[in-house]
């Protein structure tokens, strides 16, 4: 009797666990389609496309807005691995939830502030958002995908992903716009609420299960601890992996130079006539290019493999240079052209760092990546402004333009011959 209820039990305890396993993988299945709502509500920010002319209504300088912008990306360097750290340790979910709170009350500070050091709480507060976010998000969508055995899927869904994103800051872009012209209090106003509405789709995803459970962090007298040897092991993995060090650097340098055009490109199309909507729409087209470019960047990798990086630097250099011409519509054509090839250049990136890292680690070191792009910005956005308000944007755009091109062909001697694209 005995062996009978023993034999029971365990096809009970049998049957309970598939159960389990089953509610898990649709569960984790079910990230993926959150996460493309989450991704869409997120990046419906109203104040993308007229934060620079926000900031100079309330009386910054272009010198100040560069300032405010090198704050932004300081606390962002800062913060980005730590929060890396504790999106391992204390779950993907939790942090998530934690930069959505960051980002309301972020619009709060900026919806009121007068005065630069006001702006740069809000500035910081907005990066702890992405920091926050930033390597939590990734790693949870890679690891719901892994745990499941679809990985390899993991480029197509992040094009998916991508796109989410891209039409999102396309709509945000015009709205934005329109909304400022009648007043950036409204606009601010339903960046706050967007910020409350992004909480719903965070709030139903299911926490991944980790290779190593045991690393997660239990309670918080174990946070030293679990700090010190998580940071040794990344660091290990970042030490010994060269490929990993080049992915980053690379791509980071590449996506500041277009972070540089895409932002003063606001001051410069208004500083040759144009008004808010006419420049959102502009950015729409733009928004839409980074669309179609998410999209297809798995067909187009597969089709010109490492050149796809240099081909985007050499277009990105090739636009600074056309924008110090003063041509509207070359202009915008190719700031069109450049987006495109940043939205492709994204999933590439994040599929080819993605393969190199274990989960354990995962978000620590994605976050790493967004600090690199963090030290560049810091250097360099403080600088193009400065240059700007002592010459003009057109000469800043033509000399960087010039600049890229003469580096470019040093970038990728120093490569050392190891491909910064990858698929197995």
């Amino acid at each position: 009797m005995n062996s009978i209820y023993n034999h029971q039990k365990s096809n009970k305890n049998n049957r309970e666990i598939q159960l389990g396993e089953n509610k898990l993988t649709k569960q984790l299945n079910q990230n993926i389609l959150l996460d493309y709502l989450y991704s869409f509500i997120n990046n419906l920010n109203m104040s993308s496309s007229i934060w620079v002319l926000y900031l100079a209504y309330r009386g910054m300088s272009l010198l100040e807005i560069g300032m405010l912008e090198g704050i932004f990306h300081i606390a962002s360097m800062l913060f980005e691995v730590p929060s890396g750290s504790l999106a391992d340790l204390f779950g993907r979910k939790k942090t998530m939830i934690a930069g959505r709170v960051c980002m309301a009350i972020s619009c709060i500070v900026m919806l009121f502030s007068r005065t630069f050091p006001m702006f740069a709480l809000g500035f910081v507060l907005h990066a702890w958002s992405y920091n926050f976010n930033s390597g939590a998000e990734e790693a949870l969508v890679y690891d719901s995908l892994k745990y499941n055995g679809r990985e390899d899927e993991y480029p197509s869904i992040n094009g998916k992903i991508n796109f989410s994103i891209e039409l999102a800051q396309g709509i945000a872009t015009v709205a934005g716009g329109i909304l400022a012209e009648h007043s950036y209090t409204l606009c601010y106003a339903v960046c706050f609420f967007i910020a409350l509405l992004s909480f719903l789709p965070v709030v139903g995803m299911k926490e991944t299960p980790l290779e190593e459970e045991s690393i997660r962090i239990k309670r918080w007298s174990e946070l030293f601890r679990g700090f010190f040897s998580h940071f040794i092991q990344c660091g290990r993995i970042l030490r010994e992996e060269k490929k990993i060090r080049k992915v980053i650097i690379i791509y980071a340098s590449i996506f500041t130079v277009y972070s540089v055009l895409l932002f003063y490109s606001q001051q410069y199309f208004y500083g040759l006539g144009m008004n808010k909507i006419q420049i959102s729409t502009i950015m729409l087209f733009v928004g839409l290019a980074s669309c179609i470019g998410a999209l297809i960047s798995n067909k187009i990798f597969e089709m010109l493999g490492n050149k796809v990086v240099k081909l985007a630097i050499i277009i990105f250099a090739v636009s600074l240079m056309v924008f110090g011409q003063k041509n509207i519509i070359a202009s915008a054509t190719f700031l069109i052209i450049s987006g495109f090839f940043q939205a492709m250049l994204y999933p590439i990136q994040s599929d080819t760092l993605n393969r190199m890292i274990p989960s354990a680690q995962r978000a620590t070191i994605i976050s790493v990546n967004s600090m690199a792009f963090s030290v560049f910005m810091v250097l360099l956005f403080p600088i193009a402004g400065a240059v700007a308000d002592v010459s003009s944007l057109e000469n800043l755009f033509l000399g960087l333009g010039i600049v890229i091109l003469g580096i470019l062909p040093f970038v990728f001697r120093s490569a050392g011959g190891i491909e910064i694209t990858e698929k197995e």
